[in-house]
């Protein structure tokens, strides 16, 4: 493990499909445990970062969750997939270089390649979260299957992954804190 990581106690990586609710529980989880004990960080973030420096495009609407991002996901999926199979952990390493918290949320896991990373780095630390919601609710927020996105690897490459450390139904009918207090009395306590 490198030197620089020695101070995170838990790193937890969140997985789950386009509009499961990702966003919304580790946007929640973070306040739960507030921000000086715990901090997002998101793997998305150096690509999208990269795409709008070179498209000259807005960062901020690019990693919201609206249409300006999904006009531009496909050709930032095909780009970041070239990217990573020259370094698999590329993206990883970037999002991860200044970590300063002992409590550590990845709320955008995609791939094995993701998790393989964290644990070659953050060994035992890794906590493996699946957020897992029926169609019809995602489709109730706004979720609508696109063929070159929803059935690619960037969306499917960890649906036959079964290692999972915890596995969260969001669907629409518990509450946030339960969800929240199940994560951190298994994680955090």
């Amino acid at each position: 493990m490198d030197m620089e990581y020695d101070s995170v106690k838990r790193i937890l990586l969140f997985s789950g499909k386009r509009k499961s609710g990702k966003d919304y529980i580790t946007d929640k989880l973070l306040i739960k445990l507030g921000m000086e004990n715990a901090e997002i960080i998101r793997i998305s973030e150096p690509i999208k970062s990269f795409w709008a420096k070179n498209k000259s495009l807005d960062l901020k609407q690019l990693l919201s969750d609206g249409a300006y991002k999904e006009k531009y996901r496909k050709e930032m999926i095909i780009w970041s997939d070239e990217t990573r199979s020259k370094d698999y952990g590329i993206f990883c390493r970037e999002a991860s270089k200044n970590i300063t918290n002992e409590t550590v949320i990845v709320s955008d896991i995609r791939r094995k390649t993701d998790i393989k990373w964290f644990c070659e780095n953050f060994g035992t630390k890794v906590k493996l979260i699946r957020i897992k919601c029926e169609d019809c609710i995602r489709e109730n927020r706004g979720w609508k299957f696109e063929f070159g996105i929803d059935d690619i690897q960037s969306e499917c490459d960890l649906d036959d992954w079964n290692e999972w450390d915890l596995l969260i139904e969001n669907d629409g009918q518990r509450e946030i804190e339960t969800i929240l207090d199940e994560i951190c009395n298994k994680f955090i306590s």
